[in-house]
């Protein structure tokens, strides 16, 4: 017997309104438990597992953004399901964008994609935007800074959204001394700008302010010695997917 879509449970860790950083708008922005990749700059490793949400069904987080539905229509947003990895929860996923998809709402999707060949072609139907964190775009560097992962899952989601004319912005973690080769950051430059939907690029500085929570959890940070980016580097990493005819911030 096939389960109801409304009674489909997922891990909710967390959730929260935002404004311009998950998406277009002032969002109601769920943020799913689990992920199968350990970024050395993650600044939410109180994510990484499905036992760190809380069970939740489909109408329960529903219902939860219905109480939000009418303001963040008005303030030109929408609903942004994060993580963790909402991919790794892909049925629980589907639902919750369909159905807020279908209530009007502009819906998005953060991820790494390189859970991508679980979205069925209904849930990206689903998704009005795929906020894609590409980690690096050189291989040997996409698993230094995940651990587990290998990149080309991540660069086939990406073709497939390109090849639907699916709308993207790109984003990229600038680690001084990790992700910041000048060849790197070309490469992926190159790549996004071959992509039909990318509608802008973000330059994220690393940061460390998710160090707390690594030893609240009785974990090293990995990257407590590094210091972030200056503006410099920045500027020059945006400059490199400007010069490639992409809006950057």
């Amino acid at each position: 017997m096939n389960t109801p879509t409304t009674a489909v449970t997922g891990a909710v860790h967390s959730f929260d309104l935002s404004t311009g950083v998950d998406g277009p708008g002032t969002r109601f922005v769920a943020f799913l438990a689990g992920c199968p990749l350990r970024c050395l700059y993650c600044h939410s490793p109180d994510t990484w597992h499905r036992r760190n949400g809380t069970p939740t069904t489909v109408d329960e987080l529903t219902d939860e953004i219905s109480r939000y539905e009418r303001f963040i229509k008005v303030a030109g947003g929408g609903v942004t399901l994060s993580g963790g990895e909402p991919l790794q929860q892909p049925a629980f996923t589907r639902e919750v964008l369909r159905r807020c998809h279908d209530r009007g709402l502009h819906t998005a999707l953060d991820t790494s994609g390189y859970l991508g060949d679980h979205a069925d072609d209904t849930l990206l139907v689903a998704t009005d935007l795929v906020l894609l964190d590409v980690k690096s775009f050189d291989p040997v560097t996409y698993h230094d800074v995940t651990r587990t992962g290998q990149v080309e899952p991540t660069l086939r989601f990406a073709r497939r959204l390109s090849d639907t004319g699916k709308p993207m912005w790109i984003r990229f973690v600038l680690v001084p001394g990790l992700t910041d080769a000048p060849a790197n950051i070309e490469a992926l430059a190159g790549f996004a700008a071959s992509l039909h939907g990318v509608q802008r690029v973000e330059v994220l500085p690393f940061h460390r302010l998710g160090a707390h929570k690594y030893a609240a959890l009785g974990l090293d940070f990995p990257l407590a010695r590094v210091e972030p980016p200056d503006a410099g580097a920045v500027e020059r990493a945006r400059a490199t997917f400007q010069a490639h005819g992409l809006t950057t911030y």
